[in-house]
């Protein structure tokens, strides 16, 4: 069955270091998110990963904007 997701990186490149902050991000907050199927988790669990890289991302993009 083909992928109807429609979440695609603006930057194709960056695909993999997403993935890899991703699993960075899980293992921080105590998710326990494998590589392939993750359907035993719940929507909480998986929107605190989301959450949680997102707050990362601005912070860093914060201090960028800050010059530290």
């Amino acid at each position: 069955m083909a992928s109807r997701s429609s979440n695609r990186a603006a930057i194709p490149e960056a695909k993999s270091a997403l993935d890899r902050f991703k699993y960075e991000v899980a293992n921080e907050i105590g998710v326990p998110l494998k590589d392939g199927y993750n359907g035993d988790l719940t929507s909480k669990q998986n929107g605190s990963v989301g959450g949680y890289m997102v707050k990362k991302m601005i912070e860093a993009q914060e201090r960028q904007m800050a010059g530290k």
